[in-house]
């Protein structure tokens, strides 16, 4: 038995840039420990396995190296590219839809507004304005995006604060960017992720909100950066990207 995974890029149009994800189209879910340990294998911030509903619609899990998550933007892109651009997605998220618009995809995802919260001392933030919780991440809204570019993560620190991961954020220095910012994960095995989806839920609605316009257009700096567009839209956000499947790869298992 061979299983068939494809490598996708996700929120580019460029090989080698953007977040890489790894997606398998399986007739049904194997267990879980067989999908934990195929996705700590393939070793990305995310593998996807989607499996086909009676109703046309699919069943979608997301796994990071270390563990299962309930939502991930960039594979949810990187799934539904696989499939042609649109699909209806069942997950421990709810129903995410995703509709093909001009060589994009939009994503409509649930918006994640960040509520004000004290700063953890643990965790060194120069030029902190602003920090929130939302459900998934921690938001820290620096003075300058110099400041985001050349942030330095404690990792160690960063694992402790009780959230899946930090999102240090500034407003956008670059043409037609509203925001720039960086998302670093490192208790889910992800030290800094290229470009997350997900985080860009909490973005979407800080951003909206301070900015004073529900369309925005975020970049997100790792070294593979990625850009991601976003239209709030009360408690969902629509989030779109680009993707090219890079590899397809084929596991002896």
């Amino acid at each position: 038995m061979a299983l068939e995974l494809a490598i996708v890029d996700a929120f580019t149009d460029t090989p080698f840039r953007g977040n890489p994800a790894a997606v398998a189209v399986l007739d049904r879910f194997p267990d879980d420990g067989f999908m934990q340990s195929v996705a700590l294998e393939m070793n990305l911030s995310e593998t996807a396995f989607c499996a086909p509903r009676q109703d046309g619609a699919y069943d979608l899990r997301w796994f990071t190296p270390t563990t299962e998550v309930d939502l991930c933007g960039h594979a949810t892109l990187a799934t539904a590219h696989v499939l042609g651009g649109g699909a209806e997605f069942h997950t421990r998220s709810g129903l995410l839809t995703c509709v093909g618009e001009d060589g994009w995809i939009r994503m409509d995802l649930p918006a994640d507004p960040p509520v004000p919260t004290d700063a953890p001392t643990t965790v060194r933030l120069p030029g902190l304005a602003w920090y929130g919780l939302g459900k998934w991440d921690a938001l820290a809204v620096l003075e300058d995006p110099a400041q985001v570019r050349n942030f330095s993560p404690d990792l160690s620190a960063i694992a402790g604060i009780g959230v899946r991961g930090l999102i240090v954020s500034a407003v956008g220095d670059r043409s037609g960017f509203d925001c720039v910012s960086r998302v670093f994960a490192p208790g889910f095995g992800i030290p800094e992720d290229p470009v997350t989806g997900s985080a860009h839920c909490t973005l979407a609605a800080y951003w909206s909100g301070r900015l004073g316009r529900d369309d925005l257009v975020g970049e997100q700096a790792s070294p593979r950066g990625g850009t991601v567009r976003m239209r709030c839209a009360g408690d969902r956000v629509g989030v779109a990207g680009q993707a090219v499947t890079v590899a397809r790869v084929s596991l002896a298992v």
